[in-house]
């Protein structure tokens, strides 16, 4: 290829680009100055409970599917072959225990924050450490998904690093501010479309170049880069289908199924079975665009081989290598480049306006609302909004941290793991076992937190640090370490190897094990004090083997409500009340359900 230059924009390259940011803003004042004119916090940060099926499922997908998966997964198949592919399987399960696990019990109980959850089912204390968990969770996210874009651009094209970033961190939080849910689910779907037009027209460019889809399968399968299906159990290896397809699971659930950002899309939708079918639409675009992402990166292994741009010192790092291949395929077609890059810039758009308004939300109904009841609705809509300023100024202040993370791909997915995880554990504590308490639930947050940064900044500083572990050598002769010793140095080097998708699951299962341990010893919640609604009775579905009289003390636990499914507020007002009349009617009449019942019908109204 010989010496390559710095390659840059063209002028239709810059016009797509800016079409970009013009589109994403207009639909924030589109929002802001038509229907209710977000006014009210219903309407800013649940949509007035009024979307379909449709664009909530595509908000799902791009929240998520942000620059760092487009950026990541391509030079992740290049690189190390499709194994990643394996992902797809975990998907399967990561969708589908949302869908008929979380969204009906958090829909039913009419939630505004997922954390809300944590104090009816257990206590304030709770929610709140919930909250705060989550809050450092994202944020720290932001900053890696608003940075590693504008890198990547300014390494490749030259285009001003803080220019890029104050760009998009500043038309995002425009637009969030402004036009609250609504504007970030529907700008959410115009950047899909975007990311996926992008991605496509790289592909077929790319593969043309190369001499057809044929000619890029026949060089991947040369080169060694099409994986087969690898069965190692050994949770130290970086990607098997056991870390993808297992631990990928825990990963997933902890994405799909209790972040703020998707929970509250799955709570602006206006009947549950919507919500539940938004989850359904994501499973098959979540595998297309895993597809896109590896057959980016056969393809550019099919143009580039074993001879990588980054080996010839072109790029610095993996993730630079996908715009630098963008730049060299469309050298030769103005405005292509520019798709790609307002593809990858709607990726980052779609996460980070996700975070804002969730991070928005928890802040005003977690730690605001709760000690200013008095509030107006006026002025915790203002309040609201202001929120969603601020956190904008965090993300761009916290870019700067995120050039210290490494793979974009494995920082991003080890943030959800470390912090996700725990989270996903928590909920999973207070809607799985009905004895779990308050004082479990603390304790099992912080030992799965303490576990989980254990083990990421273990796992970091280890890779950095000269190795220490190995036995002393004198006179050329290895030293024994006392046994008991050796087991600490090699249990602490284990868990340091530990692969980053297996983080989910391990923090979670922390926090379950010794939650459910502390419920015990300090005295276990009883059926009268929990929350009707609150626990979902996997337990007696799961161990129908053992005799009936153990089941019941097990999944002893009051009634869901029933399905809702309104489309409005006043209709929801007209139900409360008939629901209230008929409750007075029959209030003298109506025995309460025994522990049999009430399980029969929780079960029914699932």
């Amino acid at each position: 290829m010989g010496d390559v230059v710095q390659m840059h924009f063209s002028t239709p390259d810059y016009v797509i680009f800016a079409l970009l940011l013009v589109a994403s803003t207009c639909i924030g004042l589109f929002y802001a100055l038509s229907g209710g004119r977000q006014r009210t916090t219903q309407e800013f940060l649940l949509a007035d409970r009024s979307m379909s099926c449709l664009p909530v499922s595509l908000s799902l997908l791009a929240t998520f599917q942000s620059a760092v998966a487009i950026l990541g997964v391509p030079s992740e198949i290049y690189t190390y072959g499709t194994q990643y592919w394996f992902l797809g399987v975990s998907y399967f399960l990561g969708l589908l225990v949302p869908a008929h696990v979380f969204i009906p019990v958090f829909y039913r109980l009419r939630l505004t924050s997922a954390y809300e959850y944590l104090e009816l089912r257990f206590n304030k204390t709770v929610r709140i450490m919930g909250t705060v968990t989550f809050i450092f969770q994202m944020v720290i996210y932001m900053g890696v998904v608003l940075y590693a874009p504008a890198l990547a651009l300014n390494a490749v094209t030259g285009f001003d690093l803080w220019g890029a970033v104050l760009a998009m961190g500043l038309v995002c939080t425009l637009y969030t501010t402004l036009g609250g849910l609504k504007a970030v689910i529907w700008t959410d779907v115009f950047q899909t479309i975007v990311m996926f037009a992008g991605q496509l027209a790289v592909i077929i460019v790319g593969a043309h170049q190369a001499g057809g889809m044929g000619e890029v399968w026949r060089k991947a399968i040369n080169g060694s880069r099409i994986a087969s299906l690898d069965l190692n159990p050994d949770p130290t290896e970086r990607h098997t289908f056991w870390t993808l397809g297992a631990g990928g699971v825990f990963l997933m659930l902890a994405l799909y199924g209790v972040n703020q950002a998707q929970v509250q899309r799955y709570l602006s939708s206006r009947t549950e079975r919507e919500a539940v079918m938004s989850c359904y639409v994501v499973f098959p675009c979540q595998q297309v665009v895993l597809c896109l992402g590896c057959l980016m990166g056969l393809v550019m292994f099919a143009r580039y081989g074993e001879d990588s741009p980054l080996d010839k010192g072109y790029v610095k790092t993996n993730d630079q290598m996908v715009l630098y291949f963008v730049m060299d395929v469309f050298r030769d077609l103005p405005g292509l480049p520019g798709l790609f890059v307002a593809c990858l810039f709607s990726g980052a758009l779609s996460t980070i306006s996700s975070a804002f308004n969730s991070l928005a939300t928890v802040t005003m109904e977690d730690l605001i609302k709760p000690y200013c009841p008095a509030m107006t609705e006026a002025k915790a809509t203002l309040l609201s909004k202001g929120l969603a300023f601020a956190y904008g100024l965090v993300c761009l202040a916290m870019a700067y941290t995120a050039s210290h993370m490494g793979s974009v791909l494995q920082a991003a997915l080890s943030i959800f793991g470390m912090v996700g995880g725990p989270l996903l554990g928590l909920f999973c504590l207070g809607m799985f076992f009905p004895w779990a308490n308050s004082t479990g639930a603390i304790v099992g947050l912080v030992a799965g937190l303490v576990m989980a940064f254990w083990i990421g900044i273990g796992h970091f500083v280890s890779r950095m640090a000269v190795p220490t572990t190995l036995p002393p050598i004198i006179n050329g002769t290895a030293m024994p370490l006392p046994s008991n010793m050796t087991t600490a140095v090699m249990t602490t080097a284990a868990l340091y190897n530990l692969s980053y998708l297996w983080y989910s699951a391990h923090n979670s299962t922390t926090v379950v094990i010794v939650g459910l341990i502390v419920s015990l010893l300090t005295g276990p919640m009883k059926e009268k004090d929990l929350t009707p609604g609150t626990v979902y009775p996997v337990l007696g579905n799961l161990l129908f083997f053992l005799p009936e009289c153990y089941r019941e003390i097990l999944y002893c636990v009051t009634p869901m409500p029933q399905k809702v499914g309104l489309s409005h507020p006043k209709e929801e007002e007209k139900t409360e009340e008939t629901e209230r009349e008929k409750d007075e009617d029959e209030e003298t009449a109506t025995p309460q359900p025994s522990c049999r019942l009430a399980h029969t019908l929780q079960e029914t109204a699932l």
